[in-house]
């Protein structure tokens, strides 16, 4: 008995949007007929270049019947047809061209074919974009713990060098373009840039969003200014889309093997990645991962700004406790590589003394000092600036942080410095005393100025938490800290322990544990930066933040004079001791000024 054969199918355009739905005897004369029937009148995006899906009946009712409950089910076909899964599409021609049909065949040998269904493709859980060394290594880094991941860079010849090199023989898709990116994304999508920071990731977003649809998410992983974070993040959830902006640190190696993440965003896009992102992170001992969700809008890029704010100030007092060494105490590169090597073993235990460590006792192939032959002008990418100025934003006193960015910008002055050093004396530096206990002298001074860039950092988030109504978890950042980034270090476990006993703490000098130690550390802390100003060495950070600790415990500053100043020539009013706080003053000094005041405010 001979059959008859009828074909329900379904045509796509590349964008996945489904053109028609139909049944006829003849698939391959129909779907010519769509083809050129398209391709009249229409745009090149309408025109059909894949055939999605087809079934074989032998009676015209039953194929009529699919067709019609095909067509209710237009807007999810790919879940409720292929239930979830994408084929590898390919040219229309060949797909025809491979039916079995169309070999000769009268039957169909299954009732329900879907193209190319011996080479379907899983779908990638996350998208990436751009792929230099971060990009490359996070992504590689996310395959290594059982996620597929879609990689796409705008030179489109990285992603197949990628492809044939480090990502050979791994899950990785790749793409070249950020349509294609998106089309290989299972729902929700999320598509993550590591690209240059500012009006690059704009122009990315913008590229993005028509590829998207509601509940997809764009994760901005480099390292923006909070405030474009912010922007950003109104601006995609206006487009129904979900944003998050991350910090990430940790470097290269980090980047691969596991570093800190510091999201924040758009809150319901979190349940969607922080599997990914905690899969990724680096874990401290317990195993606990790097990586929790941060806060609203910018909160996740603040916290990483201020996290390399701190990075700035670390590595600031540790290149002066360096210069000490080398210029006071006429120490050589190997001596100091073993004062640092034993550093590291105490509570000064961190990734930066770690490196500088091994970088003073480095040599090159013929044994020469590496770290000698580097011209001593430092860069910098805008990070550390950022802190200061958000701090001054805040009326915050950031001292040692922003001592640190400035001496980076004295060093970026080289020539300058070389003519002033010609014909401007000062001090010959000369030391007398106790080299081994002026080196423990330098170990305090290093942890008692450390303790206080934590502690103004932190104050620093704590403003911004009043002014941008975000909810910061202090001892949950500390242990985002704790390991995979640059400021990760053994101290950062007695910060969150310091958080998680006092939720509230106003500042970390005031917890029983770094109070007791920075007044342990003071006294050589105070020899140190007294005998490098005696000898001409500059110390700005390890003076700033000893600064500050003095005015923090002074319960009496010389306020009170700069206040009267303000009042005599500007009428800027003032408070007084025996009257309560708010009410405001202002003395007719001079006798000529009359009883008139400006307004009070704090700018």
């Amino acid at each position: 008995m001979r059959n008859f054969d009828f074909y329900v199918y379904i045509l796509t355009n590349k964008w996945n949007k489904v053109l028609y739905i139909g049944v006829t005897n003849n698939l391959k004369r129909r779907i010519e007929e769509h083809k050129n029937k398209f391709k009249k009148g229409f745009t090149s995006k309408y025109n059909i270049n894949k055939l999605v899906y087809f079934e074989h009946y032998s009676y015209i009712n039953d194929a009529i019947k699919r067709e019609k409950r095909l067509k209710k089910w237009k807007r999810d076909w790919k879940n409720k047809l292929i239930n979830g899964v994408n084929p590898e599409w390919r040219d229309l021609t060949e797909d025809l061209r491979k039916i079995p049909a169309f070999a000769g065949m009268t039957i169909l040998d299954s009732k329900i074919i879907i193209i190319n269904k011996m080479n379907m493709k899983k779908l990638a859980n996350i998208g990436l974009i751009g792929l230099a060394v971060m990009g490359e290594n996070l992504v590689l880094n996310m395959e290594s713990k059982g996620f597929t991941v879609g990689v796409f860079n705008r030179t489109v010849e990285k992603v197949d060098k990628f492809l044939a090199g480090r990502g050979a023989g791994k899950n990785f898709i790749g793409a070249h373009s950020i349509e294609e990116l998106c089309a290989s994304l299972e729902r929700p999508r999320k598509v993550m840039m590591l690209v240059k920071a500012g009006q690059p990731v704009d122009d990315f977003i913008d590229l993005i969003i028509p590829h998207l649809e509601p509940g997809d998410i764009i994760i901005d992983g480099g390292n923006s200014h909070y405030p474009d974070t912010i922007r950003r993040t109104k601006y995609v959830e206006s487009k129904g889309l979900l944003f998050v902006g991350t910090g990430v640190s940790g470097g290269e190696e980090g980047a691969l093997l596991g570093p800190s993440l510091m999201p924040g965003g758009s809150p319901q896009a979190w349940p969607h990645v922080k599997d990914i992102f905690q899969a990724i992170a680096a874990k401290v001992e317990d195993g606990s991962p790097c990586c929790d969700w941060v806060g609203e809008g910018g909160a996740g890029h603040f916290v990483k700004m201020v996290h390399n704010g701190i990075e700035y100030g670390d590595m600031q007092i540790i290149t002066e406790a360096y210069q000490i060494m080398k210029e006071l105490l006429g120490m050589s590169n190997d001596e100091m590589h073993d004062v640092f090597a034993e550093w590291n073993k105490g509570i000064l235990d961190s990734y930066l003394i770690e490196i500088t460590r091994d970088i003073l006792g480095y040599k090159d192939e013929n044994g020469e000092e590496v770290v000698e032959m580097i011209l001593d002008t430092a860069g910098q990418k805008g990070t550390g600036k950022w802190t200061g100025i958000s701090a001054l934003d805040l009326g915050i006193p950031l001292t040692l942080i922003g001592e640190s960015v400035f001496a980076r910008c004295l060093s970026a002055q080289k020539d300058i410095r070389v003519q002033a050093s010609k014909v401007i004396s000062g001090p010959k530096a000369k030391f007398t005393g106790d080299k081994k206990a002026f080196i423990n002298d330098i170990m305090n001074a290093l942890l008692g100025a450390k303790i206080i860039s934590y502690a103004q950092g932190y104050n620093l988030m704590m403003e911004a938490e009043k002014e941008y109504g975000w909810n910061l978890n202090y001892g949950g950042i500390a242990l985002m800290w704790r390991g995979g980034c640059i400021i990760r270090s053994t101290f950062l476990g007695d910060i969150k322990k310091a958080f998680d006993k006092n939720p509230e703490l106003p500042n970390l000098l005031l917890d029983p544990f770094f109070k007791e130690k920075v007044e342990e550390a003071q006294a050589g802390w105070r020899n140190v930066c007294a005998t490098a100003l005696s000898n001409g060495v500059p110390v700005p950070a390890l003076t700033s933040a000893l600064c500050y600790f003095d005015g923090f415990r002074s319960e009496r500053l010389p306020a009170n004079l700069l206040q009267a100043q303000r009042d005599y020539f500007g009428a800027h009013t003032y408070e007084r001791i025996d009257k309560p706080r708010g009410e405001f003053f202002h003395t007719n000094w001079t006798g000529r000024g009359g009883n008139t005041s400006s307004s009070t405010y704090v700018a």
